[in-house]
């Protein structure tokens, strides 16, 4: 593994750096967001800036993730662990989660409290309820169930690929002349069916390819 390759990415929806695993219901959190989108990895023993530090007992890290994933996420999570020496002697743990098909998972971050988690980005946002239902419908991208698609239908992905990377509801209302109810629910029926992709962390939410 190119270690440094990796971590010259830098953290976004697929990546993530962790200087220490520090409590199950914190990283429990990072687990389920890129269990819930579309996997990634979690370099434990490297810092927000992308600095090299270790850690300092791997077994230790390893038995905080596996509580995570086996006792703070609902329904529990596989981790795969691979071991990373540096050439300046530091062990940087790598932990790969895979996309679900057992979606959507959600993180105890207290007592009796649990909350689903998406990966927007480089951070793991608690999910709305309807992102939860639109998890619950999905499957890995190789698994999607294309549907043929209406002129309508269409429009939405032309004006996508060649006008604008986003577009609201309000948006596709005007582009093809309809009502806000029909708008919404075609949209949601492109997430469903793996076409489009539902964001609401913004004050207004949007779709993107």
């Amino acid at each position: 593994m190119d270690l440094r390759a990796l971590i010259s990415q830098g953290e976004g929806e697929r990546l993530e750096f962790k200087k220490r695993t520090t409590h199950p219901t914190r990283i429990s959190r990072t687990l389920s967001s890129l269990a819930n989108t579309h996997g990634g990895q979690v370099l434990v023993g490297v810092d927000d800036d992308g600095r090299v530090v270790g850690v300092r007992d791997a077994e230790e890290e390893m038995f905080v993730l596996r509580e995570a994933a086996a006792h703070y996420i609902d329904p529990p999570l596989t981790l795969h662990f691979r071991e990373v020496e540096t050439d300046d002697d530091h062990i940087v743990l790598v932990v790969s989660v895979a996309e679900s098909q057992n979606k959507p998972h959600r993180a105890q971050i207290a007592p009796g409290e649990w909350r689903g988690y998406v990966r927007v980005r480089d951070e793991s946002v608690q999910a709305s309820s309807l992102t939860e239902k639109i998890l619950e419908r999905q499957q890995p991208e190789a698994g999607l169930e294309k549907l043929p698609l209406n002129k309508d239908e269409l429009h939405v992905l032309d004006y996508l690929n060649t006008k604008q990377p986003r577009i609201t509801v309000a948006q596709y209302t005007k582009l093809i002349n309809v009502g806000h109810r029909r708008a919404y629910r075609t949209l949601i029926k492109l997430v469903l069916h793996g076409y489009l992709r539902y964001h609401d962390k913004e004050k207004e939410p949007y779709y993107t390819l």
